[in-house]
């Protein structure tokens, strides 16, 4: 009977074991140790943190951010690192940096994880953070403070400086002339004076004389030559008989210019020039080189022959004639 007592508290004692065993195998455990446990004020030290829990489990960890007492700040936390182990079962381990600044036994206090409705938390550890040691037996180990050093001169520091300053000069020269102009009553931006214009037959002539030492026909380009030729007639024609021979074509033109009698003399020159250009232009004739000539002459005598003269007043006439008299006397002496 003994025996058989002693047989069944031995099984009893044998299956506690084992579910005991299971529910540890399952239970979630946390545990916390420290890279060192002493260390001197600012120094830093790393604390590794290891949970133990089942895969299926959401385990929440509570790890300070800022400090995990008055006195010992965080000053990084490493990204969490997950082992898989046997039973299905994993490791989750994280590094904390911590530092202090002031000098005394710390006991810190358990890291919790949250695993379901459970709060488990580990163990605790102790830090102690001690002063720097000063033997005052020694006073070359003491030194004063050191003086504040001046920064060297470097130009490109004062660029803003140099830049803002001369901008402020920009703008109040340009802000005194505003005003300036504006009390003037002046416009703000000055205008060119106007080319004094030249009287038509002046311009024509210039105009036939820069056509002339271009020698656009010369070089195979008649329909340009010609076109340049009669735009120069048609301004002339627009300047001098008052005629919108720019929208008129070659026949228009003739026709009112054949009433005109100041042109009768000529009229027969400007029909030549004016048929032989329709025709280079629009039938792409080669006209002769006497023909280009010719047309070119022809412009010439038309504008010579229907100019305006100028009539110069007496006053002025005697004046350039004293003038003349006057050099012919300083000529003399």
């Amino acid at each position: 009977m003994t025996k058989i007592k002693r047989y069944s508290c031995l099984l009893l004692v044998f299956v506690q074991s084992i579910l005991c065993g299971q529910l540890l195998a399952q239970k979630t455990l946390i545990d916390v140790s420290a890279d060192s446990t002493a260390i001197l004020i600012g120094e830093q030290t790393v604390l590794h943190l290891s949970v133990t829990t089942a895969k299926a489990s959401n385990v929440i960890s509570l790890i300070p951010r800022d400090t995990l007492m008055r006195g010992v700040e965080v000053l990084n936390i490493s990204l969490p690192d997950t082992t898989n182990i046997d039973n299905d079962r994993i490791i989750v381990k994280q590094d904390i940096l911590v530092t202090s600044f002031d000098s005394a036994l710390y006991l810190l206090p358990p890291f919790k994880v949250i695993d379901g409705l459970d709060t488990i938390a580990s163990n605790q550890i102790a830090l102690k953070v001690s002063t720097i040691p000063v033997n005052a037996d020694k006073p070359e180990e003491f030194y004063d403070i050191k003086t504040v050093w001046k920064p060297p001169f470097v130009l490109a520091d004062y660029y803003a400086l140099i830049y803002g300053v001369l901008f402020t000069l920009f703008l109040i020269c340009v802000i005194g002339y505003i005003v300036q102009r504006l009390r003037n009553k002046k416009p703000l931006i000055p205008q060119k004076a106007p080319e004094p214009l030249l009287p038509p037959h002046e311009q024509a002539i210039k105009e036939l004389d820069e056509l002339k030492l271009q020698k656009l026909w010369q070089q195979g380009r008649n329909k340009e030559y010609y076109t340049l030729l009669t735009d120069t007639l048609r301004k002339y024609i627009v300047s001098r008989f008052g005629i919108n021979a720019q929208e008129m074509t070659s026949g228009e033109i003739l026709d009112i210019v054949r009433k005109v009698s100041e042109a009768e003399s000529v009229y027969s020159n400007l029909r030549q020039v004016l048929q032989l250009a329709d025709l280079v232009k629009f039938a792409k004739l080669h006209p002769l080189p006497d023909e280009n000539d010719l047309s070119l002459v022809n412009a010439y005598l038309f504008v010579n022959q229907t100019k305006v003269e100028e009539i110069i007043p007496a006053d002025k006439e005697q004046k350039e004639e004293v003038s003349e008299g006057s050099i012919e006397n300083d000529d003399v002496k």
